[in-house]
């Protein structure tokens, strides 16, 4: 089993991750009053970052004012009551920032742009939490298909809906502590941490020594109930194993230390409730598909007689 992890591990690339957080985001702000131009650049630049961080910051924002011809920006943000420029269009590269609201435009940046969404994490922690814990449902998510996939192939034919493979040679038990990794080296990237084998083996390591408790409960699940029975909560372990060990490291990430015992039982017991409900659109989802399908199919045999 480990020697499945190992290999599957080596298809992963924590260098792509750390070059897309590193990516610099020019912003353009326009703004009417010297007023909101302190409020973005207040929301946008806090005082707890370092020094250092917060010139890196600042010299990714431009106001229009300070502009020349030949800049080139990835968003625009423009106070309320105004227009973007000429070219920009709203909610796809240019958003409205609210001052009496400013959290508003993070979600609103974040679920547009998310080929943005690890750079802007990394230089403006506003957008931090907003993307982190979109990393955890999203990866955690991913594994709860993953539980169904593997377990009922004939029902759900196809990976298409998850965005990464592993190869056949894989165990589900492999794939699934494989995202967990790839999990890790998003978190630590959106969160202005080192990413990489080397720079996380700790956390790696955690991960995979953990791979084989909670996963257990889930073939236990699938072992003592009927068929389809304990498919949904296979899922929302996968599920709830992922998310709590991804909200631990977030917190390692973000303050130097994960859950205590009595956090992560407390949020492993609310993510499977989660995760079950989220399982069990899954198979319903699945389930109707295969029913189309074979109206589907019966309707072309009829036509063939």
């Amino acid at each position: 089993m480990f020697k499945q992890i190992r290999g599957v591990l080596t298809q992963l690339k924590p260098g792509e991750v750390h070059a897309r957080a590193e990516r610099p985001v020019r912003i353009f702000l326009r703004t009417d009053s010297a007023a909101a131009a302190w409020a973005v650049e207040s929301f946008l630049l806090p005082n707890s970052l370092s020094a250092g961080r917060r010139a890196e910051a600042a010299a990714l924002l431009t106001h229009e004012r300070n502009a020349s011809q030949d800049s080139r920006f990835h968003l625009v943000l423009h106070e309320t009551g105004m227009e973007p420029p000429a070219g920009w269009q709203r909610g796809h590269d240019a958003f409205e920032f609210d001052p009496l609201n400013p959290a508003a435009v993070v979600a609103e940046i974040v679920s547009a742009r998310d080929d943005l969404s690890l750079a802007l994490a990394r230089r403006f922690s506003p957008f931090r939490q907003t993307v982190t814990r979109g990393v955890i449902h999203r990866i955690a998510s991913e594994n709860a298909l993953f539980a169904i996939v593997s377990a009922l192939p004939n029902l759900v034919p196809s990976l298409a809906e998850i965005p990464w493979a592993f190869g056949e040679f894989a165990s589900d038990t492999a794939v699934l502590t494989a995202n967990q990794v790839r999990m890790a080296f998003l978190l630590a990237a959106a969160s202005d941490r080192p990413v990489g084998y080397t720079e996380q083996r700790n956390e790696i390591g955690s991960i995979v020594a953990g791979a084989f408790g909670w996963r257990s409960l889930a073939r236990e699940f699938a072992g003592k109930i009927p068929f389809g029975g304990g498919l949904i909560p296979k899922a929302a372990i996968a599920y709830a194993g992922t998310w709590t060990a991804g909200v631990s490291l977030e917190r390692v990430y973000r303050i130097g230390y994960g859950l205590t015992r009595k956090e992560r039982k407390a949020a492993w017991e609310e993510a499977f409730e989660k995760g079950r409900e989220i399982a069990a659109q899954l198979v319903a989802r699945a389930r109707r598909r295969e029913k189309s399908g074979q109206i589907a199919g019966e309707s072309k045999a009829e036509e063939s007689v």
